[in-house]
């Protein structure tokens, strides 16, 4: 029968085994107990969070579970435990992925033409640049047409040795705006509270924007960017709470 097909089709979501859910000190983190015992990351680590803050909202993500468990409306839980699986193992990976896209970053490679679209580009990249040299020190060479242009090593250098000295949710999180945004320039801007996080994402849409201005909207396409805003706030939002 089609409905018994479509109820066998959702997704099983485990029941609720814990009643209280709380925030215990555990090896210099916080960890989040489930009636008094550790919770586990898929892999079987234990799920504590660098700092308190963090630590505070997923607990409220638990509580906020009914009879079933939806992971869905964990966001906060699910990038923490991927975070913590990955750990020293991954890192090295998760900051060099970020700073290999400053070799082809969005706000680098702007338009020949049209004249509007260059302008554009540039009234809304060029803040983020700058932001970069003054922030890290990081000179980053813009350029028009798809021509890949290196950038200096030391400006490389230099993002490299920030995201050496922030916590392993650090890196996966900034790993993570990268690759919405398409730019390492705009996750740092993210990271930094350079900018409000919605209008940091709109400077990933320019070229988008001009095309609906063009062309209008392609609603597909314009559905796929709202879950990829959906999870850039959620990066943004932990980013927040950590404060590294």
């Amino acid at each position: 029968m089609a409905g018994e097909s479509a109820l066998m089709s959702e997704p099983v979501r485990p029941r609720r085994f814990y009643k209280d859910v709380a925030v215990v000190p555990h090896e210099g983190r916080y960890a989040i107990a489930l009636d008094g015992r550790m919770a586990k990351t898929m892999q079987r680590h234990v799920l504590s969070a660098p700092c308190e803050a963090l630590a505070d909202v997923v607990v409220t993500e638990w509580a906020a579970q009914g009879d079933h468990i939806d992971r869905a409306s964990m966001p906060l839980t699910g990038m923490l435990s991927a975070a913590i699986d990955g750990g020293d193992e991954d890192i090295g990976q998760w900051r060099e992925e970020i700073v290999k896209y400053l070799g082809s970053d969005l706000v680098c490679y702007r338009a020949g033409e049209p004249e509007k679209l260059a302008s554009r580009q540039a009234a809304i990249w060029d803040p983020y640049v700058e932001f970069l040299r003054a922030e890290f020190g990081a000179i980053l060479v813009t350029t028009s047409g798809i021509m890949a242009v290196p950038q200096a090593d030391a400006s490389l250098v230099a993002i490299r040795s920030a995201l050496t000295k922030v916590a392993p949710e650090t890196v996966f999180a900034l790993q993570i705006a990268t690759a919405i945004a398409g730019s390492a320039v705009l996750a740092l801007a993210l990271w930094k509270g350079f900018d409000e996080p919605e209008t940091i994402f709109e400077a990933s849409r320019v070229d988008e924007r001009f095309q609906e201005e063009q062309w209008g909207v392609d609603e597909e396409a314009k559905a796929r960017e709202e879950r990829l805003k959906a999870d850039f706030l959620t990066v943004a939002r932990f980013l927040a709470l950590i404060k590294d």
